[in-house]
Order: C-alpha cells, then sequence, then structure tokens
C-alpha cells in the first residue's frame, strides 16, 4: 500500500501537467463538436447536433479522405519497418565501430527543420525535378512521372521523415533480446534465418509495436508534410481539418473530425496491441 501511495505521489505532477495541458484543452472541444454552423453567421447558441458526425459518416468526401489517411499511415508504417528493421539490426548487431556513425546518419536527419525536409523532396519530385530529369536523362522515361500530389510523393516524403523513429525504437528492442538465447538456439541446430523468425524477431515484437503505433499516429495526423507534397486537392485528415478550422471557420465540423481521428488512433493502438500480444506469445 505504501509503495502504491508513493508511486502514485511521484507520478501525480506529471499526470498534471498532462492533464493541464494536453487533456483539457481537447475537451472543450468536445462541446463545440455538437454545435451547430451556419455559414456567415457562425455556431447557434443553445444548439446542439450530432449531424457533424453523422455527416463524416455518411458523406462520401470524408469516407474517401479517412480511407485515404488510414491507407496512407498503413503504407508509410509498413515502408518504414521494412527498411527500418534490418538498419536496426544491423546497429545492434553489427560491429561496435559502425554502431555510432549509423546512428549519427540515423538522427542526423531529424535536426533539419521539418519544412525544409519537405522543401527538399519538392526539388527532387517535381515534373522537372531533380529525379525526374535524370530519368529523362537516361532515357528511362520519355515523360515525367507524377510523384507530386498523390500517395506516391506522401509516401516518399513521410517515410523519410518517420523512418528514424522506427530505426531508434527497434534498435533498443533488438538490443534488449538475450544473445544467449539467440547462441542457445543456434547450439540446438537452428539455422540463422530460422533463429532469426523464431527468437530475434517475436521478442522484438514490443519495439515493432511501439514503432508502428508511433509512426502511425504521426503520419495520420502529418499536416505540414501533406499539405506541402500533397498540394490542395489531395487531402488527408489533418489537412481537412485545418480547412475546417482555418478557411472555412466551421468550428464544429473540425472539432468533430479531430475526435473521429483520435477514436480512430485510439483504435488501431489497442487493436495492434491485441495482435501483437497475441503474436509474441504474450497473451
Amino acid at each position: 500500500m505504501m509503495k502504491t501511495r508513493t508511486g502514485l505521489m511521484l507520478i501525480a505532477p506529471l499526470a498534471l501537467v498532462l492533464a493541464g495541458f494536453f487533456l483539457v484543452p481537447v475537451l472543450m472541444l468536445l462541446p463545440t463538436s455538437f454545435g451547430e454552423y451556419l455559414p456567415g453567421s457562425g455556431m447557434t447558441p443553445g444548439v446542439w447536433t450530432l449531424e457533424n458526425y453523422t455527416r463524416i459518416v455518411t458523406d462520401d468526401y470524408y469516407l474517401e479522405v479517412i480511407w485515404r489517411t488510414l491507407g496512407l499511415g498503413l503504407f508509410v508504417t509498413l515502408a518504414c519497418l521494412v527498411l527500418g528493421y534490418p538498419l536496426a539490426y544491423l546497429i545492434a548487431r553489427g560491429p561496435q565501430s559502425w554502431r555510432v556513425p549509423l546512428i549519427l546518419l540515423v538522427v542526423f536527419p531529424m535536426m533539419l527543420n521539418l519544412v525544409v525536409r519537405s522543401f527538399g523532396w519538392i526539388a527532387l519530385l517535381t515534373n522537372r525535378g531533380l529525379v525526374n530529369n535524370l530519368l529523362i536523362d537516361l532515357g528511362l522515361i520519355s515523360t515525367p512521372l507524377k510523384l507530386m500530389f498523390n500517395l506516391t510523393g506522401l509516401m516518399i516524403g513521410l517515410t523519410h521523415i518517420y523512418l528514424p523513429f522506427m530505426v531508434l525504437m527497434l534498435v533498443a528492442a533488438i538490443q534488449n533480446v538475450p544473445r544467449d538465447v539467440e547462441s542457445a538456439a543456434a547450439t540446438l541446430g537452428s539455422s540463422r534465418i530460422h533463429v532469426f523468425t523464431s527468437v530475434t524477431l517475436p521478442l522484438s515484437a514490443p519495439g515493432i509495436l511501439a514503432g508502428s503505433i508511433l509512426v502511425f499516429v504521426l503520419t495520420i495526423s502529418a499536416l505540414v508534410t501533406p499539405r506541402m507534397l500533397g498540394g490542395p486537392t489531395y487531402k488527408v485528415m489533418a489537412t481537412v481539418i485545418y480547412d475546417e478550422y482555418m478557411q472555412l471557420l466551421d468550428w464544429p465540423s473540425g472539432s468533430a473530425l479531430s475526435f473521429t481521428l483520435t477514436f480512430m488512433a485510439i483504435a488501431v493502438i489497442w487493436l495492434s496491441s491485441r495482435l501483437t500480444k497475441r503474436w509474441a506469445g504474450m497473451a
């Protein structure tokens, strides 16, 4: 009982800070999401409605944006996992002399401003950017590829931006896998591939889960990069919410979309946690 009370006292200051700066502002938006908005006059005082939420699940435009956002989050997460796991494994299990240089290479892009990195991808991916000009000069294509204002450009840009988060999570998880367990499996006659698939990969599942959740949530809530690489026509949830608030001044719809995005993220996190626990044999 004393240990529990001491633990609660230790986390109480942090819990109060989180509640004051994060939870309370979000809850203040909840009544707004049920308000009625009239173009030209703003919110109608004293009127409550569920129309803002029903419109999200019945309007084809909003449904398309929701599925596009979820698909983008899934694709970017899978791309970061596929690209990040071999690199994280090399950092964690490779020669000691490689570890610091590789970590610096992973962390260095995070030191650059997000807008600068997005502008860099614009210079590379536009119709007359470096990538298309190089492919045309080599004779591989005759007309520029459309790499901007679509899923391709967003995937490339967001994968580059969030790959370091995945790698750092996986490095910590792989380093926590006991090498004695891997050695024991190898001693019993398992091949390297079998040791990896039956020992290393399942035991690193918490890192895979943490990295995937982090990348997925950051991707579906990203605003700057989708705004720059997606343009005014390729909308995702974050850009639609921004337009509802800042351009249309429809705060009730923007609030309802914000809570919908939050519920989507929580549902995906819960489902991923359940699936990963079963996969790792912890359920």
